[in-house]
């Protein structure tokens, strides 16, 4: 702590003072600091591992477009450390989620849907300014938009299943293909890369986003996917109302339609989004699965919080009823008979903000 917060004094030229550790991960450290003229900062020093030198410079370079998040005050690659604006204490959109107003809960679920829906309009010519900021910053490690993990997700699905003693539907390779278009290049636009709901605070002056770790531009069928299902890779995961939900996809879809006028014909949204739906649910299946032998909370602290083989559930549910992927659909179908079938455990639930009966309201 006291190297990093030496580093991060060099940055500002004063002295830091009073640290307090605000959770970081294991990539990370983030404390809160006090300067010499009273202001506080956000101090985030990453360790020297490949994921954590990728994050330092996705997370550098998406800041500092300065379309979204705490303003960068400092940046010191050869640590790698980052000073940051604090945005102080407002809630996050998981602790309205899980607390007991539900009014509050859906004027933050729309906050956040139509943010993320107007960061991404204006994101959509800066693509090259983000380039040059991942050079600017760079450590060594390839870019998000190098990563082909939605490809790597598809290889793997099939080993997952047999080893779950799921058969592989025919058809299923070919349609794990044409799924994976729905990736970065169809309709792109910027995203900080988790939009979950613990990186969401609602301030005073409005949603102001955290964790830029996995910036990059991708699919805004990718981030909208995040509205139906909904949080597609998160851990804050239980049931929403459906007329809620189906609102909060809208709030998103009109505020990028302007840019991309094509996505107001249902046709094209209806079959992006279906393949994004397909994306998230093979990425949690190959990640949740082989660790739900024994079940166990998504969070190791967070509660209430779903379990893992409720969310695989939920997830397994949700793609079933996909158009259009008979394979698919049919594998979804398998697992729910011959693995979930099995597991017996509870439905998930709605969020506790709505009531248990939530998912079945007309939000």
């Amino acid at each position: 702590m006291n190297e990093i917060m030496r580093a991060a004094e060099r940055l500002l030229h004063t002295r830091l003072s009073d640290p307090v550790d605000l959770g970081g991960s294991s990539r990370t450290t983030v404390l809160r600091c006090r300067t010499a003229d009273g202001r506080s900062v956000v101090v985030k020093a990453y360790t020297g591992g490949p994921d954590a030198l990728r994050g330092f410079t996705a997370e550098a370079a998406g800041l500092s477009l300065g379309l979204a998040g705490p303003e960068v005050l400092g940046v010191d690659r050869d640590v790698p450390l980052l000073v940051l604006a604090d945005l102080g204490d407002a809630p996050t959109l998981a602790d309205l989620l899980l607390a007991d107003d539900p009014k509050a809960a859906e004027e933050g679920l729309l906050a956040w849907a139509v943010g993320l829906g107007r960061l991404a309009a204006r994101s959509v010519d800066r693509r090259a300014e983000l380039t040059r900021l991942w050079a600017r910053y760079d450590t060594g490690m390839p870019t998000w938009a190098e990563d082909p993990w939605i490809t790597r997700a598809a290889a793997r699905l099939p080993g997952v299943l047999e080893t779950a003693g799921v058969a592989v539907p025919d058809g299923l390779g070919e349609e794990l293909a044409r799924i994976g278009t729905a990736g970065r290049e169809e309709y792109p636009a910027f995203t900080p890369g988790d939009t979950c709901p613990d990186n969401n605070l609602l301030t005073p002056e409005g949603l102001r986003l955290l964790d830029f770790e996995a910036a990059d531009f991708q699919s805004v069928f990718l981030t909208a996917a995040y509205c139906r299902m909904p949080f597609s890779s998160c851990w804050c995961v239980f049931a929403l109302p459906d007329g809620l939900a189906r609102r909060i996809e809208a709030a998103y879809r009109a505020e990028v339609v302007p840019v991309y006028p094509a996505l107001a014909e249902d046709a094209v949204w209806e079959d992006g989004m279906r393949r994004a739906v397909a994306v998230w649910t093979v990425n949690a299946t190959v990640g949740l699965l082989p660790r739900a032998a024994e079940d166990g909370p998504m969070h190791r602290t967070r509660r209430p919080v779903p379990t893992r083989r409720q969310v695989l559930r939920h997830r397994w549910e949700t793609a079933a009823r996909l158009d259009g992927l008979p394979a698919f659909t049919e594998t979804m179908r398998r697992l729910l008979r011959e693995v979930a079938d099995g597991w017996q455990v509870d439905p998930l639930p709605g969020y506790p903000c709505f009531g248990r009966g939530g998912a079945d309201r007309d939000g």
